[in-house]
């Protein structure tokens, strides 16, 4: 009997060990998710900002979401803020790229024609290659120069997001992103009014018009507005154009994610070597392929492109919150000047061969 007594206990002990055990385990998983609440709440509070502040004004919500972001740098620091932007920032991000890739579909390429194909390819691997050239010649790494000369060639902010979610992070890895978006957002918003220009200036037709537009400029939406400002034939041509560039983004963040692997880059903030294909990647194929396929109704597109959307101006917000107006101010006028060289070549390469041809 006493045997069994103590046996008794010694089950009961257990038991009471093991759920004294799992109690804490939960609560250990339930308090990381109650800590993000008021970093993402801030995150989503200035994104709403900047979409408010995009319809009524004009003004470009990526760059708004970064400002607006900026001035509230201190929360991110120690404090209640801290996780929830650090997830919006990494987590949020990655899933807005892969819902990105439902606005991407093979059947853009049937419609453009070869030839604007070939000329899309070409200059975005220029531009990027050049983005790495120059960048050791303005006294940048390699990486900046994926960066910037992706962002340049395909679609401005959001390929900015997408890229440096594939490249391995280091210490200015958030200053030099933020720098990206800003920059190619300004410069974007200032080729929407001088591209139509140029353009009627030049007397180019309405295709060699749409395909400058569409190849040059890195924001979607600066590109819809320099089109439909010339006409709405340009406005959809140029539109069009435009998304086979953001259709390049999925080959290019498979060729960085192949080219860090094989050169060992580590991820600074990890320890190790990057993944070959992220989840998100993966999901952005899957949802490239669906949109491919055309079969998935038009309102469930219609809503993923939403929530993309919103899930990188989120994100955006949050890069925004995590860095300082100093340290942007420390990326230096050598970057600037890299993103300038680079929209320059691209503009001035895709109008010669467009005004030549």
């Amino acid at each position: 009997m006493v045997v069994e007594t103590e046996k008794c206990r010694s089950d009961s002990t257990s038991r009471t060990r093991l759920g004294s055990l799992s109690r804490s385990a939960l609560r250990r998983r339930l308090i990381p998710i109650s800590n993000l609440a008021p970093g993402l709440s801030v995150a989503i509070l200035v994104a709403l900002a900047a979409q408010f502040i995009s319809d009524h004004y004009g003004a470009p919500v990526m760059l708004m979401a970064l400002l607006f972001g900026m001035v509230l740098n201190f929360l991110s620091e120690d404090g209640p803020c801290r996780d929830g932007i650090s997830f919006a920032s990494s987590s949020l991000l990655r899933l807005g790229v892969a819902l990105l890739g439902f606005r991407v579909s093979l059947g853009m390429v049937a419609e453009l024609g070869w030839s604007v194909v070939a000329l899309v390819v070409i200059a975005v691997i220029l531009t990027i290659c050049s983005g790495i050239i120059l960048a050791r010649f303005f006294g940048h790494n390699w990486r900046f120069g994926v960066l910037s000369g992706g962002a340049v060639a395909i679609c401005g902010a959001s390929a900015a997001v997408a890229i440096a979610a594939v490249l391995p992070k280091d210490e200015r890895s958030d200053e030099q992103l933020v720098f990206t978006v800003a920059s190619v957002t300004i410069l974007s918003t200032v080729a929407m009014i001088l591209y139509p220009v140029l353009a009627t200036f030049l007397e180019l037709g309405a295709r060699d018009t749409s395909v400058f537009i569409g190849v040059s400029i890195h924001d979607v939406a600066q590109v819809v507005g320099a089109g439909f400002s010339v006409s709405p034939e340009v406005g959809e041509t140029a539109t069009l154009v435009k998304l086979m560039r953001v259709a390049m983004l999925a080959p290019v963040l498979i060729a960085i994610a192949l080219l860090t692997r094989n050169r060992g880059e580590t991820d600074g903030d990890a320890g190790q070597r990057p993944p070959l294909l992220p989840w998100f990647f993966v999901c952005f194929l899957l949802a490239s392929g669906i949109a491919s396929l055309e079969i998935l109704p038009f309102v469930i597109s219609e809503l993923a492109g939403t929530l993309s959307k919103w899930a990188l101006v989120v994100a955006i917000a949050a890069v925004g919150l995590k860095t300082s107006i100093g340290k942007i101010a420390s990326v230096g006028r050598g970057a600037a000047l890299l993103v300038l060289s680079e929209t320059l070549l691209l503009g001035v390469g895709v109008l010669f061969v467009v005004w030549s041809l």
